[in-house]
Formats: structure tokens, C-alpha cells, sequence
């Protein structure tokens, strides 16, 4: 048994050599009865043990049951093949950060529902995202006029009332990414966009210094000819291409837009163009989101298409009724509920895997 901290006086020895050394024996000592570890073995192997007990823990039993139940699980894990590469997969992005309280989120169960927060008030956007309901299929978009005003702050300031949400900071980066990116990831953002008319050298800059990060970049081919080969062109790979129709053009245009559909019927085409940069997971490594005056009519022909973003922006944000104008968009996702109730905390879906071979 090595302890993890300094044994300053008798008291820090009486817990690590006390309860917890027992907790460590009495837990090798079951594993071999148990088969975990092979009883021919029990004079050839010397297993070291990393104890750490905070140094205000007084309870002797609470030390001994936590030193138990890791040292068998870690008996477990090194010599069972548990968890199983599934397991893992499917908890990642579940699991609460044990210490932080927090469930730092990812993109994992398209699709989603980005919200842009587009106008620059602070005070408006803050009440927005307190109406929104409860939903774990909702992201956050801090738009680029929202930042242009209030700079970084924006983030921080979403971020305190949505400790939990993922935020995006659509900065339409088009030189010095390695810069905006920092300052994006300081203020908590979980992913930043590059304007996709930047040049290639630009955006692979950007796309490897959020990578660098653990943040997710983003492309935005908006007024982008050929989105297609302008993502030839990047040696860095996006985590999300946007197909985007500017709000300049929305508002030149009456009707039906033709238009729209035909820009995203690129997303089958930019999933075509990555379908062998999979994850080891077998989901997609890129995914694809369409912008530009979405409402629920639209969304349907875009959820066709496979799009695994909808980012809408008035329609939500300036709504006299935001809850009732998100839930029209989520009520029309396929796949799961709103949010994920499926993690369980307990072992019994791996029972082949916890077998002894």
C-alpha cells in the first residue's frame, strides 16, 4: 500500500495502515477466492495499491468501504476486460464529473436544436434561456452580433445559468483563429465556429488549435460557392460543417425558398465525403448543420436530409412564447426523449463480461 499523501503525524498513519490497509487486503484476499485472481499466482504476483484519504476523513468505515470496493473494481477492470469498449462508449458522455457535480456535454445523440442567440442584448438573451424547456437535444448558440457587443462576457454570462448546456461562440473567424479560439475556450465555450470563406490555412489553424483545446470547431460555408471542395481543401477535419443561408438573403426572398432545400442537399454529399472517418464508436466524425430562417415546415426537409443540426434563430429567440416555439421543434426529432434517462448505476448489463474466462 503506497500512500497518495504525506503522513505528516500519527493520525494520517492510523487511517492509511489502519482501515484502509485492511480494505486492500480483505479485497485481494476475496479476488483470488473469487477467481479474479488465479490462485497459482498468489506467490508470483505483487499487486501495489495508490491509497488517498482526504486528510479531514474521520469515519474509519467509510475508508475502509471506499478502499474495498476501488481496489476490487480496479482488480476487476485489469484482469476481466471490464468495463467493455460499449460500456464505455455508451457512459462517456453520460457520466457527471464525480468531483464538479457537472456533465461537461458533448455532441453525441444528434439531432440537435441550436438556439442563436443573435440579438445584442444581454438582458433579453439572458431571459431566453431561462424559458427554454429542459432538454438535453437543445444547444446554445452565442451569435455573432451577441459577441461583437459583449465580447467574450456573453459566454460567461450564459454559461452561469446554463452550467450544464452546450455553448457555441459563432465568431466567423476568418484570420488568427489560434487567438479567438483561446479566448472562446477560456470563457467556458464548448465550440467555435471559422468562417468558411477563410483560406484553408486558416481554418486548419483553427480547427487544430480547438482540437488542441478538446473544443469542437466548426466550418460555416455560408456565401461558400462549393462547400464540397472548399472541405477538400483543409487537412484538418471538422467536428461540424454548417450549411448557411444569411439573414440578408432571407429577407430578400418571398415564398418558398428552393434555394434552401437545394443548399442542403450538400448534407448527404459532406457525409459522403467523410463516411470513412468514422469514429471507433461507428458515429460519424462530422456532422452536418443547416441554418438560414428554419422554421418547423423547413425542419422536416432538413431532418430528411439528415442533418444532424437545426439552427434556429428568430423563430425561437424573438418568440413571444420560446417554450412553446422550442417544443415545436423537439416534438418533430426522431430518436430518443428529450432527455437521457437510460444511465443506470448499476453493473448488470456487462454479466458475460464480469464471467471468469
Amino acid at each position: 500500500v503506497i500512500p497518495k499523501v504525506t503522513v505528516s503525524k500519527m493520525e494520517d498513519a492510523n487511517k492509511i495502515f489502519g482501515p484502509a490497509q485492511a480494505a486492500v487486503a480483505k479485497a485481494i484476499a476475496d479476488a483470488v477466492e473469487e477467481n479474479l485472481i488465479p490462485i497459482n499466482k498468489i506467490d508470483e504476483w505483487l499487486i501495489i495499491v495508490s491509497v488517498f484519504i482526504h486528510p479531514e476523513a474521520k469515519d474509519y468505515r467509510k475508508i475502509y468501504q471506499y478502499n474495498y470496493g476501488a481496489t476490487k473494481l480496479a482488480i476487476q477492470r485489469a484482469l476481466k476486460n471490464y468495463p467493455p469498449i460499449k460500456k464505455i462508449f455508451y457512459d462517456k458522455d453520460r457520466a457527471k464529473h464525480p468531483v464538479a457535480g457537472i456533465k461537461v456535454p458533448r455532441l453525441w445523440r444528434p439531432p440537435y436544436i441550436q438556439v442563436a442567440l443573435d440579438a445584442p442584448s444581454l438582458e433579453h438573451q439572458l431571459k431566453v434561456v431561462k424559458q427554454l424547456p429542459k432538454s438535453d437535444r437543445i444547444i446554445l448558440e452565442i451569435g455573432t452580433p451577441f459577441l461583437k457587443k459583449y465580447g467574450m462576457e456573453a459566454v460567461e454570462k450564459i454559461r452561469e445559468i446554463a452550467p450544464e448546456k452546450f455553448i457555441v461562440a459563432d465568431l466567423k473567424t476568418l484570420d488568427v483563429g489560434k487567438l479567438e479560439v483561446d479566448f472562446a475556450f477560456d470563457a467556458t465555450a464548448d465550440a467555435v465556429v471559422a468562417s468558411g470563406l477563410a483560406s484553408p490555412k486558416s481554418i486548419d489553424k483553427f480547427l487544430l488549435e480547438a482540437r488542441r483545446l478538446g473544443i469542437y470547431g466548426f466550418v460555416d460555408t455560408m456565401e461558400v460557392v462549393d462547400p464540397i471542395e472548399k472541405l477538400k481543401q483543409l487537412k484538418q477535419i471538422p467536428d461540424v460543417v454548417i450549411l448557411h443561408r444569411a439573414i440578408d438573403v432571407e429577407s430578400a426572398t418571398e415564398g418558398s425558398d428552393a434555394a434552401q432545400k437545394l443548399k442542403w442537399q450538400f448534407v448527404p454529399k459532406i457525409k459522403e465525403l467523410y463516411a470513412d472517418k468514422k469514429l471507433a464508436s461507428g458515429k460519424d466524425r462530422v456532422l452536418v448543420a443547416v441554418a438560414g430562417g428554419i422554421e418547423p415546415s423547413t425542419a422536416e426537409y432538413a431532418l430528411k436530409m439528415k442533418a444532424d443540426i437545426l439552427i434556429v434563430g428568430r423563430y425561437i429567440a424573438s418568440s413571444k412564447d420560446v417554450k412553446n416555439s422550442m417544443r415545436q421543434f423537439i416534438n418533430i426529432l426522431p430518436g430518443y426523449s428529450d432527455i437521457d434517462l437510460k444511465r443506470i448505476h448499476v453493473d448488470d448489463d456487462d454479466t458475460n463480461t464480469l464471467k471468469s474466462k
